[in-house]
């Protein structure tokens, strides 16, 4: 398959940037956070992986709203309806597989893009090697209650205080609470500063970020609500990799529970890593990626 951008339309008619780097017969489909976010922090993984000795063919894509793929007008109540969900997102997946022509491949989603693999894996597993889950929980509750203990470890009482009172009020845009966020941004989300993934305008879809999640990572007022995964785990039958930072928003009790009660998983977790490990400390990140599907090609992971 060629490297570069290829642009694909969705038999809705919209049409989804995706991009191609590497070489070799294994096959990588990357997905991206947010929801809403974008695939940059998967750029040089076909690079870091080569790196590691591992040639793959790693293939990322900018999902329906975000950054280089079509926008829809969010502001129509039906379009809402029938995008903003967690099964239009799940099928868009498996129809940007089928579209790349791509088959017995890796999984690989980073938050809201590990919500993705998990539901993927249960629905579509027979298309996989094996997937990995990258910093996303099964339950939203227990992410909910680690932002608390978060929030409690960071801010004074005052601060806390006035974060809360804040988003009672809806007032999000507040200068001082937006400078908390950035506090806890670069504590637990983004560690390595400066971030590489900065840009000179926000990149964000606000309207599918907003529907799902809220005004930032540390707050849930969407559908993220609703996550809770947990009965389904045991559905999941392809080897799969849970991997989170040591010093991220998601609760790593959380992650090795997961990996517990999946039947053929393996936690890791990533030294000095926040939520974007895979660029905090992408030799570990990276070792440990190539490390999976080394012993799942050989038929020798978890063995």
């Amino acid at each position: 398959m060629r490297q570069g951008t290829k642009i694909i339309t969705l038999d809705n008619g919209y049409h989804l940037w995706t991009n191609t780097q590497g070489e070799g017969d294994i096959h990588l489909l990357a997905l991206h956070g947010g929801p809403g976010g974008n695939h940059e922090y998967w750029e040089d993984a076909a690079q870091q992986l080569k790196k590691q000795g591992l040639n793959v063919q790693v293939h990322m894509y900018d999902q329906l709203g975000s950054w280089y793929s079509d926008s829809p007008d969010f502001s129509d109540q039906k379009t809402r309806d029938d995008i903003l969900s967690y099964n239009y997102y799940l099928d868009e997946v498996e129809e940007v597989r089928q579209k790349l022509g791509i088959d017995k491949f890796y999984l690989i989603g980073q938050s809201w893009g590990g919500l993705l693999v998990q539901t993927y894996a249960e629905k579509y597993g027979e298309h996989l090697k094996g997937a990995i889950v990258s910093s996303m929980v099964d339950d939203i509750d227990d992410y909910t209650d680690h932002l608390n203990q978060i929030r409690e470890k960071t801010f004074s009482a005052e601060d806390l205080a006035f974060m809360k009172e804040c988003e009672a009020k809806n007032d999000y845009d507040n200068d001082r609470y937006q400078g908390l966020v950035d506090i806890l941004n670069k504590s637990y989300i983004d560690r390595k500063q400066p971030s590489k993934l900065d840009h000179l305008i926000s990149t964000m879809n606000t309207d599918i970020y907003g529907a799902f999640q809220g005004d930032n990572e540390f707050v849930i007022t969407g559908k993220l609500g609703e996550w809770h995964f947990t009965d389904k785990l045991k559905n999941i039958k392809v080897p799969t990799l849970v991997t989170f930072g040591e010093h991220e928003s998601m609760p790593i009790a959380t992650g090795k529970r997961m990996a517990e009660m999946i039947p053929n998983a393996k936690f890791v977790s990533t030294p000095e890593g926040g939520h974007h490990h895979m660029v905090d400390n992408p030799d570990v990140y990276y070792d440990h990626l190539a490390t999976f599907i080394r012993e799942v090609e050989a038929g020798t992971f978890n063995k």
